[in-house]
């Protein structure tokens, strides 16, 4: 019950070939439109002038080159280590817990949630094609079903972290005035989004699993609704982040390790 449920189709001869393969294209176009993005981001970024009476750049080099230069020069006022910027500013966000505990916890779960999600299916997908092609030349490695049971209380721990951060951040912007004044189409889509991709992860896995969040349907739309899940994961978690707000999750800790933890 391993490879068939990340393919999304029982296993069925060449079925599982070709759908695997399938997934793959997919996971490789994402990453592909990611990295695009990625590449034009960076161009704008590098954009500026790099010092005074210099005209502007035009490498894609210029912004690694100058957040580099950054993290080194001796800051005039905000002198912290990469080290503690990195822990406190970037992991623990201590700016957003001085401004509002519940917006920080939120952010917090949030963050968390993703990051620690995104890690243990990475892992997934390393043990699921370790062993398919460790099978080519017959050498036995870790079975992914049993992997895969391994990670399902991590999973569950940190799915209902995700969970949290996403109802608090709905309950804001329904029932905080000043939040929901502030909110536009385009927050609502990117929180629908996350919202549609952690239900689903929660019925496709109810469904494997004949827990409470597979709502009783038959355990032969788990690999569909795996499926289902695999890929709006891989399109909005992953290939539409540089064109989004989501962009602030990479923009946001590379200015405060430019400026060593400053507002």
């Amino acid at each position: 019950m391993a490879m068939e449920y990340f393919s999304g189709l029982p296993v069925n001869g060449d079925i599982l070939r070709i759908t695997f393969v399938q997934i793959m294209i997919l996971a490789n176009l994402a990453i592909g439109i990611f990295l695009i993005g990625m590449y034009m981001n960076l161009k704008k970024w590098g954009m500026g002038s790099t010092g005074y009476g210099q005209s502007p750049s035009k490498s894609i080099l210029a912004f690694p080159k100058m957040l580099m230069y950054q993290m080194n020069e001796h800051a005039h006022v905000h002198n912290q280590s990469v080290l503690e910027t990195f822990v406190l500013d970037i992991i623990f966000q201590r700016r957003i817990l001085r401004r509002s505990p519940l917006r920080w916890f939120m952010h917090f779960t949030i963050f968390v949630g993703w990051m620690t999600l995104f890690l243990l299916s990475l892992l997934m997908f390393a043990v699921e094609m370790t062993y398919m092609i460790a099978g080519q030349f017959g050498i036995h490695t870790l079975d992914p079903s049993l992997f895969r049971e391994m990670l399902a209380v991590p999973n569950d721990i940190f799915s209902y972290i995700l969970l949290t951060g996403i109802i608090i951040a709905i309950y804001r912007r329904l029932f905080v005035a000043k939040v929901r004044e502030a909110t536009i189409a385009y927050d609502s889509i990117l929180l629908s989004g996350l919202t549609l991709i952690v239900i689903t992860g929660f019925v496709a896995d109810g469904i494997r699993t004949g827990r409470f969040w597979g709502f009783g349907l038959p355990f032969e739309w788990a690999p569909p609704a795996a499926l289902f899940h695999v890929i709006i994961s891989l399109l909005f978690c992953i290939a539409y982040i540089p064109f989004s707000k989501y962009i602030h999750m990479i923009a946001i800790p590379l200015a405060l390790l430019a400026n060593k933890g400053g507002e």
